[in-house]
């Protein structure tokens, strides 16, 4: 299974809900999270770790076998101190761009080869994307994407102007909120789209991600560890579903037409901010 994380406006913490997501991942497989922001990673920094092997050295491995091995993903990653197998993208951009112009071309990437595995996750974190963005090809190969946002003005303001195109994709696009602000409900009646869960603000649990605290068990008990592990296992409930086991295409959420009313009542716009994070 080959699920993309990726946000349509500003940093709301994507490399923390894809890692999270990793840590937190259900069931007895052992996934691997896999930095493809355009923008360059952030693990390598965080977690101080070597830049090889990583994104770099599998795109010129891919080069060379034709990205045809399976294998060839786990063969270029690292472990994290709870474990987690990561491929850790390069800290410059033009490094990240080089490589992915090569893991995103061609039939299949490394990434989906990987993915088509039995009893394998590959969780890939694509930063802020666009139908520009040179990771585009593996969202658009992707089993699920995440898309993630603060509930905020100004991100859900971008989230509304491009949902229905994004919504286009993948073939199960999901909606994640980040943080406090506007509560879960009136979100999703306002963009007129499911909300898959919420992650709160959590700065602890944050740290242990960034290098800082016990890894797994850890987190485990944190309030991002408890969001992630419910969201996993929402994905992989479906993702393992007989309904969507077989290739068949899961359908779209549904959203409106901006302007065209639902059951009657306009779009409104949202009201005031909450500072808890109050969800519905």
């Amino acid at each position: 299974m080959l699920i993309a994380v990726c946000s349509l406006k500003g940093s709301p913490g994507v490399t923390t809900l894809a890692t999270a997501l990793g840590a937190r991942w259900p069931g007895q497989e052992n996934p691997i999270v896999v930095e493809v922001d355009p923008a360059g990673g952030d693990l390598m920094a965080r977690f101080r770790l070597p830049d090889t092997p990583g994104l770099v050295s599998l795109a010129a491995a891919a080069r060379g076998r034709g990205g045809a091995d399976p294998n060839l993903l786990a063969q270029h990653t690292q472990l994290l101190p709870g474990g987690l197998r990561v491929v850790l993208g390069p800290v410059g951009a033009e490094q990240a761009r080089a490589a992915l112009a090569v893991l995103a071309s061609g039939p299949s990437s490394p990434l989906r080869r990987a993915a088509d595995q039995p009893e394998t996750t590959v969780i890939a974190d694509c930063g802020r994307v666009d139908p520009d963005s040179p990771a585009f090809p593996i969202i658009r190969s992707a089993d699920a994407m995440l898309l993630v946002a603060r509930p905020h003005d100004d991100e859900l303001a971008h989230v509304a102007l491009k949902l229905q195109a994004a919504q286009q994709w993948s073939r199960r696009p999901c909606f994640v909120l980040v943080g406090d602000g506007y509560p879960t409900a009136e979100v999703s009646q306002a963009l007129r789209i499911p909300v898959m869960g919420r992650v709160p603000g959590d700065d602890k649990g944050a740290a242990m991600l960034c290098g800082q605290g016990t890894g797994r068990r850890g987190l485990d008990k944190s309030a991002l560890g408890r969001a992630a592990a419910k969201i996993a296992l929402n994905i992989y409930a479906h993702g393992h579903s007989p309904a969507t086991s077989n290739g068949s295409r899961a359908p779209h959420l549904q959203v409106a037409v901006p302007g065209e009313p639902v059951s009657g009542a306009a779009l409104q716009p949202l009201g005031p901010q909450t500072r808890n994070g109050a969800t519905s």
